[in-house]
């Protein structure tokens, strides 16, 4: 039976969890705190470094990482004496359609869409201890009234005339499906926000397909296999992410 290390972001905890009590390999998860890639990447990619090495040669066959691009956070991880195994995607919401010519086509048609699943939903409020995301720092998503309170009203002020509206270009929130018995709960959740936000509500169907091929080692196009010694890099180009 093959064994491998699973690294994932706790967004997909639910699916994740759904597909390891399916695979006919043996994979072991560890979860990091959504918050992590708010952090940026000089945070983001030593602590996922820090647990790639953590894993021991006799451990696992291969190290699986359940990330995407995400804004360059996985840019530069280095595979040591255990191959990386990488979804070739730009963020989590490729992970979540199952597929990149998917997204693609939505974010096309739908540029100004916040994505909702039963990850993004629970673990909304999810940052890394001590760390504040680069979105907190800098008093984003703050209302007018909230930055005065927090920076004086002078700050403040100096605040939304550079920074704007960080949800000014939104007009939609999209719930994606994922086939999940306990679902139905988020799905109004989301409903809701959209609601509240005078936006548009728009439910779509997702796949597992990328997350169960990684779990299940069946790694074709979709992936990238980084060899012991080599280091990630990116692709300006369908690719996504490549081998140093």
């Amino acid at each position: 039976m093959k064994k491998y290390k699973l690294i994932c972001c706790e967004i997909f905890y639910r699916e994740i969890c759904h597909l390891v009590a399916e695979s006919p390999a043996r994979c072991d998860v560890e979860f990091l705190p959504k918050g992590l890639h708010d952090l940026g990447v000089e945070k983001m990619l030593p602590r996922i470094q820090e647990r790639i090495d953590a894993i021991k040669e006799d451990e696992a066959d291969a190290i699986l990482l359940g990330y995407g691009l995400c804004n360059n956070g996985i840019v530069g991880l280095a595979a040591r004496k255990i191959p990386l195994v990488v979804p070739r995607a730009h963020d989590c919401i490729t992970l979540f359609m199952g597929s990149r010519q998917k997204y693609k086509e939505y974010f096309n048609a739908h540029p100004g869409t916040y994505y909702r699943t039963t990850g993004w939903c629970e673990r909304s409020d999810s940052n890394v201890e001590g760390d504040q995301t680069v979105s907190q720092k800098l008093g984003l998503f703050l209302q007018y009234e909230e930055l005065v309170a927090k920076y004086g009203e002078e700050n403040a002020k100096y605040i939304m005339e550079t920074m704007g509206d960080p949800v000014a270009h939104y007009d939609r929130i999209t719930f994606i499906r994922m086939g999940l018995s306990c679902e139905d709960a988020f799905r109004a959740e989301a409903k809701r926000e959209a609601e509240e936000k005078g936006w548009q509500f728009e439910e779509i169907a997702g796949s597992m397909e990328i997350l169960r091929k990684l779990i299940f080692g069946e790694w074709d196009e979709d992936f990238l296999i980084v060899p012991p010694g080599k280091r990630i890099i990116a692709r300006y180009n369908d690719n996504i992410i490549d081998c140093e």
